[in-house]
């Protein structure tokens, strides 16, 4: 038999961070991700669009968190609702996403203040002009 890691240790991963608040920040277009280097809001944020025009620094917090095992794909699954800003005064533009813990403080079973979750990379430029929406949907992260 293969090395294997059961499905119900990667849900016990998740589990302690279930009653956190977590939040999804854009990027600036131009923006790229470095999954060895990002790992805090503060190494990202002066990428993130600037507050204004619908959008708030600091970001928007991820609501509906669930927490499920997933034993088709073998895997821990972390969902979130979509996330969304309207435009307003102007247009909102960016190049990804970034979902990071607001409630971490390093120490305890926090390893980093405001650890990066993960990035969503828009794969272009996208834009929100006055009026209409930037929505990420289907926000998933998986162990």
């Amino acid at each position: 038999m293969a090395n294997a890691v059961p499905n119900s240790w990667k849900y016990s991963l998740w589990y302690p961070f279930t009653g956190d608040t977590f939040k999804m920040i854009l990027m600036q277009p131009g923006f790229v991700f470095d999954k060895d280097t990002h790992y805090t809001y503060a190494l990202v944020s002066a990428s993130e669009v600037a507050n204004g025009n619908g959008y708030t620094t600091g970001g928007a917090a991820l609501t509906g968190i669930a927490l499920a095992i997933d034993t088709t794909e073998d895997r821990a699954e972390l969902t979130f609702n979509n996330a969304t800003w309207t435009a307003s005064g102007g247009s909102i533009v960016a190049s990804g996403a970034i979902i990071y813990n607001d409630t971490s403080a390093a120490g305890g079973i926090y390893a980093y203040t405001k650890a990066v979750v993960s990035y969503k990379d828009a794969s272009g430029t996208i834009t929100a002009v006055d009026g209409t929406q930037i929505v990420i949907s289907s926000i998933m992260e998986t162990v």
